[in-house]
């Protein structure tokens, strides 16, 4: 077998998974930490105001990575719940179930950061723009796969049925991602192309980029730090949780 697909296959054992957890989640904190602090720091005294929206422009540096990992996790959480569904796995079912309060708070935060910042560039906290209301649309399903899940007491079960939603819910991402593109409204259109130029000065893109980064690891954290408590939920009463509680309790 290939040693990347044993990793993967051993990864999947709740013990194993537990020991990884433990290990990686506090450097993906200090990671995004780090890199949270440089970023805002470039963002809020080293880069220019912008030369129509002055100083209030500098929310994009929140804002635009908050959205797109409002997307990024949405996505990752189908894709873990199509694997666990087709498969059976019960990992993908624990990390799928443990991407939506994460996914939730950056929705909240970019639908927040949106008002802030469309106050005073539209003269108004909220209107019933494309891309707001589709990002909207995006909190509702991430509160209903968390809700679903609850609500049920299986959780093999409710993660199943968790699962399905994400996986149906995916197909707001695109509408999201081109609402600007299909429609005409109050939101402005795409400022920052991965592949090809973007509008922005190339002073103003290496904060975006630390902040994305930062993202990215903060995400990963808590990712691994919900996903080994529910795994310890999950398992309890097995000799390894035992084992490791009674290493804990014994440590000084």
């Amino acid at each position: 077998m290939n040693p990347l697909v044993r990793w993967f296959h051993q990864l999947g054992s709740p013990p194993t998974f537990d020991r990884f957890a433990a290990r990686w989640t506090p450097w993906c904190y200090l990671a995004a930490i780090v890199l949270l602090g440089v970023g805002l720091w470039q963002a809020l005294f080293v880069v220019p105001a912008d030369y129509q929206q002055g100083d209030s422009f500098r929310i994009l540096y929140i804002h635009v990575p908050s959205a797109w990992m409002s997307m990024f996790v949405f996505g990752l959480m189908a894709f873990y719940a199509a694997i666990a569904l087709i498969w059976r796995i019960k990992l993908c079912e624990i990390l799928a179930m443990a991407c939506a309060p994460t996914g939730a708070a950056f929705t909240v935060i970019t639908l927040a950061t949106g008002s802030i910042w469309g106050k005073p560039m539209w003269g108004t906290w909220w209107d019933w723009d494309p891309r707001l209301t589709t990002e909207l649309i995006l909190l509702f399903l991430y509160l209903g796969v968390m809700g679903l899940y609850g609500a049920i007491d299986d959780r093999r079960n409710a993660a199943r049925a968790a699962g399905l939603l994400a996986i149906v819910g995916v197909a707001i991402l695109p509408v999201i991602r081109y609402s600007v593109v299909w429609w005409n409204s109050l939101h402005q259109g795409q400022t920052i192309r991965v592949f090809g130029e973007s509008s922005m000065d190339d002073s103003m893109i290496l904060p975006l980029v630390l902040m994305v980064i930062a993202t990215k690891f903060w995400f990963a954290g808590s990712l691994l730090a919900r996903a080994r408590a529910d795994n310890l939920r999950r398992e309890a009463g097995k000799d390894w949780v035992a084992k490791l509680a009674a290493t804990k309790g014994a440590a000084p």
